[in-house]
């Protein structure tokens, strides 16, 4: 049974997005981008990131391993958060610039 207002196709690409995400192994960054094409929806990033938003306590997800396409740590989140990420990140062996930025080329993760 589908919750309210949510179509199949939604809750798949919910269900996706969470096993993707899972997937992303400790060390490692992907975007937001990079999820939704892999769940089937390019362009679907702001997607990925509410699915994040409110899916990551319940199905224990690794959140912060998700960046922006420039590799930045989101800018849409408030500055206690950015540290936060920062830090989860770091712990992972992940450098993280003073502006918040993470090399892709070093750290990226696309999938396989």
């Amino acid at each position: 049974m589908l919750a309210r207002g949510q179509s199949s196709s939604r809750r798949n690409f919910k269900y996706k997005v969470i096993q993707i995400v899972k997937k992303i192994s400790n060390g490692r960054v992907t975007t937001y981008g990079t999820v939704a094409t892999l769940a089937g929806l390019p362009r679907g990033g702001r997607l990925v990131g509410g699915i994040l938003h409110f899916n990551s306590d319940k199905y224990n997800l690794p959140w912060q391993r998700i960046i922006n396409k420039d590799g930045f740590i989101s800018t849409k989140c408030p500055e206690h958060m950015k540290a936060l990420q920062k830090a989860l990140l770091e712990q992972e062996g992940i450098e993280v610039s003073s502006d918040f930025m993470i090399d892709l080329d070093k750290y990226g993760w696309w999938g396989k």
